[in-house]
């Protein structure tokens, strides 16, 4: 396994990040344990949650998640072997009320330090540790562009500071409750205004942000991969498969049982024709070269020079296996140059 520094700190993570958005829902307690001990048997220790896991988000299930890696952690008595990093949600995820039930006030989350406060000590108790690696954004207060939408429309809306939040993270960071803070479904201006907050008022650097990259979506490259470089603001790829599209399983209408694009209708942004045109050819690319197709499309995203890791999600062990053998799997300049032309002719379907 491959490891990288996060950001400016001293912390160094696996390549493979372990997803976990399914567990609670699509996987039992059970199951979240069993992929934690293979993940860390195979050199992986770096593990993404979020207070609001698992997906489908709903009131009744909200924090299983947590709690799945916190019963494992405290089994094992592990927790110096791995990189925790989990998420607080704020305004800008959905319709302003959404997700409500996060907070004991009952209303819609944000990013104030009232509000982050709260939810950071409620991760930890339920991760029952006394401390979080990376500590992220779920998404930004305000309204942007993400999951999918790609209009800019100014909203007059009522949002916290990045300047306040960015504080909030610094204090929680000098308390020792977590060691590091990152983003996630961040813009270009959104990390710019993070490392403005910091170099003008003495406040931590925001350490990663974690956004959608895969050969269905390469909208990363635009504007954000460039701070990995000169800000050492790593990328934390996730729905590197494009939510299981890019196995090809989905092709020509499939329905996989237990699959998740089978089991929840509300996930569409890979479901287009765009979209289904450009894997039959990454597929195909992929079986010309005796390749299989979601190991490539792995394999493509771990060797981006702007990566920090690469997030998976499974809901086998079978899943789990291959995927991580995508670390070991070379791409020939064949293969490369033909992602690229594919790339040229349908570029980013699934942004």
């Amino acid at each position: 396994m491959d490891f990288r520094a996060l950001g400016r700190t001293d912390i160094k993570v696996s390549l493979i990040c372990l997803g976990t958005m399914t567990w609670g829902e699509q996987n039992t307690e059970a199951d979240a344990h069993a992929q934690l001990d293979y993940a860390l048997d195979r050199g992986i220790n770096f593990i993404d949650a979020a207070e609001m896991y698992p997906v489908p988000p709903r009131a009744e299930t909200q924090g299983r998640t947590e709690r799945h890696i916190g019963t494992w952690l405290k089994a094992r008595g592990n927790r110096d072997k791995v990189v925790i990093a989990t998420k607080v949600a704020g305004r800008g995820g959905g319709p302003r009320g959404d997700f409500a039930w996060l907070r004991n006030d009952g209303q819609p989350p944000n990013l104030t330090r009232a509000q982050i406060m709260e939810a950071v000590d409620k991760s930890l108790s339920r991760l029952q540790t006394d401390y979080i690696d990376l500590y992220q954004t779920h998404w930004p207060d305000r309204s942007t562009n993400n999951f999918g939408k790609a209009e800019y429309r100014h909203a007059e809306e009522e949002t916290v500071a990045i300047v306040e939040t960015v504080a909030t993270l610094t204090e929680l960071v000098k308390a020792g409750k977590v060691r590091s803070f990152g983003v996630s479904n961040e813009t270009p201006w959104g990390v710019a205004e993070h490392l403005r907050a910091a170099g003008s008022k003495g406040l931590d650097y925001v350490a990663s942000i974690q956004n959608p990259y895969s050969l269905l979506n390469r909208w990363y490259e635009v504007g954000l991969a460039e701070f990995a470089h000169r800000e050492a603001v790593g990328l934390l790829a996730y729905s590197p498969l494009a939510m299981g599209v890019l196995s090809g399983k989905y092709l020509g209408g499939a329905k996989p049982p237990g699959a998740r694009l089978t089991l929840f209708s509300r996930f569409t942004r890979y479901s287009n024709p765009q979209v289904e045109r450009a894997t039959e050819r990454y597929v195909a690319l992929a079986r010309q070269h005796g390749l299989d197709p979601a190991q490539m499309a792995l394999a493509y995203v771990n060797t981006r020079p702007f990566l920090t890791a690469n997030i998976i999600g499974a809901t086998t062990m079978e899943q789990l296996k291959a995927d991580i053998d995508s670390i070991d799997v070379k791409l020939s300049q064949e293969v490369l140059d033909g992602i690229e032309a594919i790339h040229r002719d349908q570029p980013n379907p699934g942004a």
